[in-house]
């Protein structure tokens, strides 16, 4: 008998856009119920995007730290359980949009909140097993947690101008900052922003507990690239290109292409790559270590900047005169298998790739992507290209296959977009009714040979593009605020879900006792 290679299958959902009464997803009772629901369907993965307290822009891929976690994810709901808050502080939230976040209000309404409770939690005396796993915890994370927390009082201290353009120049400087008189004249607000990072932590862990527990595997997500505006940058100058006078050289982007005449301008730093070799990748390891702690499995994006990136220099306006440079792809991962093991991956490779970076992506045993949405275009006669490698029937076992991803339109507002032409290719090939579109895309990625898939919830609900939760090189009012209703998420379809899944041979069957 022929050996069955399991098939996994998996939901796309951030946590910011779960429903709750708080006007932001965050790591309370709609959390766990979701990965119940998950459970019940048969699904075996959940893929989050980036955890870390989101800047300007509210970006999940721009955050001010890759080590920390979102304060807006903490439950206040368990603050109140842990007597650090009072019922009456949570009783009467604003009127908060049920289905997008309202970044402003929510962050004017509850980060006052979480660091009253943390005020409270420090105001303790007494020797508890939570004042005593705090200690702990400092101790363990300070190889970032003592720089984020006085990163972030920093920049609360300048209304979140800057770190590398309007802060003095001794706060300016880490080293420099540390030694100041601004610390020890905000001690408490430091500790304040560490006590909230512990918060978070416990929390993570007990979600991330019970979600393993259903069988259920976390996918995490690490941009390969960090913010100028971090915390990242500030204390770690060293490993990312500079001039003499200690400002970014170089910038990242994409070159033009047919998308875009000009690139696309990230405005991401670029990593001085012999400067991170020269400490053994010491905080990529760190990075990576860390990511792992809170998920199962990590996607990285934008994997192809680990063989070769595209390098602006600092002052261009677009991304037209930029360079490829080489990256230490093959000795980082070797140096990354040394320390921590295998390291479970999942690699980002959209866009055009080469065959360096497949060879990259292959030789380490990485999963790439495939996005059905990519499979259909037209030939210069009309016709559908039966061999693009997004098509469904193309796919072979090693990759990760998804409808669409937080990047693109929802499938439903995709095909709204496309010309008629093209619409009735898509039908004749997925053999339906336009009404039909989406469920027969995502049955034929959930038949396709694909080692995982992944679907969109957006997707699994038939959400048309007033659901879309990003749109890739605009930083508009629009994206990453989506989150579903309280209706939808009472409606999720666990049976007809289940029934899909099991067809398809991605729940593995129940194997019986033989009695002999």
């Amino acid at each position: 008998m022929r050996s069955k290679l399991p098939r996994h299958s998996g939901v796309l959902l951030h946590i910011s856009s779960l429903p709750t009464p708080f006007g932001i997803g965050d790591l309370g009772t709609e959390a766990y119920a979701f990965a119940d629901k998950l459970a019940s369907s048969g699904f075996d993965h959940w893929q989050i995007l980036p955890l870390g307290p989101t800047g300007y822009g509210n970006s999940p891929y721009a955050s001010r730290s890759t080590f920390a976690g979102n304060e807006l994810f903490i439950d206040v709901r368990t603050l109140v359980q842990s007597g650090l808050l009072a019922d009456a502080d949570i009783a009467s939230p604003p009127p908060f949009p049920t289905d997008r976040v309202d970044y402003d209000a929510v962050l004017a309404w509850k980060l006052p909140l979480v660091k009253r409770a943390a005020l409270r939690f420090l105001e303790q005396t007494d020797h508890t097993d939570t004042t005593y796993g705090f200690r702990l915890f400092c101790d363990s994370e300070r190889y970032w947690l003592d720089d984020y927390a006085l990163f972030m009082t920093l920049y609360e201290h300048y209304q979140d101008a800057r770190w590398f353009s309007h802060w003095q120049p001794d706060h300016g400087h880490r080293t420099h900052a540390q030694g100041s008189a601004y610390v020890a004249a905000h001690a408490q607000e430091v500790e304040v922003w560490k006590v909230m990072q512990f918060f978070f932590h416990q929390q993570w862990l007990d979600f991330r507990r019970h979600v393993n527990h259903l069988g259920i595997k976390l996918i995490g997500d690490l941009p390969i690239f960090v913010a100028a505006d971090s915390v990242d940058t500030w204390s770690n100058l060293e490993l990312f290109k500079t001039d003499a006078e200690g400002n970014f050289a170089a910038q990242s982007g994409v070159p033009p292409d047919f998308f875009s005449a000009t690139g696309q301008l990230w405005g991401n730093p670029v990593y001085d790559w012999n400067a991170c070799a020269r400490t053994g990748y010491r905080w990529w390891i760190q990075r990576i270590s860390r990511a792992l702690h809170y998920t199962d499995i990590l996607r990285i994006d934008h994997f192809r900047g680990f063989d070769a990136y595209w390098e602006v220099p600092a002052g261009q306006t677009t991304a037209e005169h930029g360079t490829w440079i080489q990256a230490p792809g093959q000795d980082f991962f070797a140096t990354l298998r040394r320390v921590l093991g295998e390291v479970p991956i999942i690699a980002e490779d959209l866009g055009v790739m080469t065959p360096a970076v497949e060879l990259l992506r292959d030789t380490n045993g990485f999963p790439g992507m495939k996005i059905c949405q990519f499979g259909f275009s037209l030939d210069p006669l009309g016709d559908l290209d039966s061999h693009d490698e997004f098509l469904p029937h193309n796919y072979g076992y090693g990759c990760v296959a998804y409808t669409g991803t937080h990047d693109n339109d929802t499938t439903l507002g995709w095909f709204k977009s496309i010309d008629p032409q093209l619409q009735s290719e898509t039908c004749r090939y997925l053999h339906c009714q336009p009404s039909e579109i989406v469920v027969s895309m995502i049955r034929a990625v959930i038949a396709s040979h694909a080692q995982y898939v992944v679907i969109p919830v957006q997707d699994i609900f038939n959400l048309d593009s007033k659901a879309r939760m990003n749109t890739p090189s605009t930083c508009g009012p629009e994206n990453w605020i989506w989150r579903l209703t309280d209706t939808q998420f009472r409606l999720f379809p666990s049976e007809e879900l289940h029934v899909l899944l099991k067809t398809y041979g991605r729940i593995p069957p129940v194997v019986l006792p033989v009695h002999v």
